[in-house]
């Protein structure tokens, strides 16, 4: 009976030392784990906001970052017709989302925004966005520029134009080098006045002209600042 007894308790007390056992290996299995489950969900954390903090840096300079510089394409000045000439075919067409550094005031082509501004003989008090217009010249519009010294009755007579001359546009540009210019892609010239006769032969030789690379395109359905 001792004896009996005495195995009963001593298989009692082994069972017992293995239940802890099993409880000790089964608390650390589950400290490992949720220390695996931690280091995982960190590093998918880490690599969430390393993926946020590329794509954050791969588009600041396409939405608000530094402005993309568009580097200089020579040019060639004819002295009698008073157009200057930049070789269409060397600039850039490139879309961007951001701001665009042009190597000329105003812009005549490079790297522009996917909407165009309109062009359908549009003219704007204040100061357009020259991503937008320079989209509009690929398109093969004339853009009328001027500053605050360019004279009222000019600038009356070149808007009444514009209004009537679809693939045209006008607007102030402040800092540009003459009182009154006229720009198309890859062609600028300056103009006394309205009546000097430069105009209308910017007009009849570059709105829609040969130098427009998507001739056809639309003025109309895009920027109407």
């Amino acid at each position: 009976m001792g004896s009996a007894r005495n195995s009963n308790n001593t298989r009692k007390a082994r069972i017992e030392e293995m239940r802890r056992a099993e409880q000790a290996r089964e608390r650390r299995n589950r400290a490992l784990t949720i220390s695996g489950v931690a280091v995982i969900v960190a590093a998918m954390v880490g690599g969430g906001y390393l993926l946020v903090a590329n794509a954050d840096g791969d588009d600041k300079d396409d939405k608000g970052g530094p402005a993309k510089v568009e580097e200089a394409v020579a040019s060639t000045f004819d002295k009698d017709a008073g157009v200057t000439s930049w070789d269409a075919k060397k600039l850039k067409r490139d879309h961007v989302t951001g701001s665009v550094k042009y190597a000329m005031t105003p812009p005549v082509g490079g790297r522009h925004h996917q909407q165009w501004l309109n062009c359908n003989g549009d003219v704007y008090d204040e100061a357009v966005p020259n991503e937008n217009a320079v989209h509009a010249l690929e398109h093969g519009a004339v853009w009328v520029t001027y500053t605050s010294k360019a004279p009222k009755a000019d600038l009356e007579k070149l808007e009444a134009k514009v209004k009537k001359t679809p693939y045209s546009l006008m607007s102030p540009v402040e800092n540009q080098k003459d009182p009154i210019m006229l720009s198309a892609w890859g062609k600028q010239r300056t103009v006394k006045g309205a009546a000097d006769p430069g105009v209308n032969k910017f007009f009849a030789d570059f709105v829609q002209g040969p130098q427009t690379p998507e001739p056809g395109a639309p003025c109309t359905g895009g920027l109407d600042k």
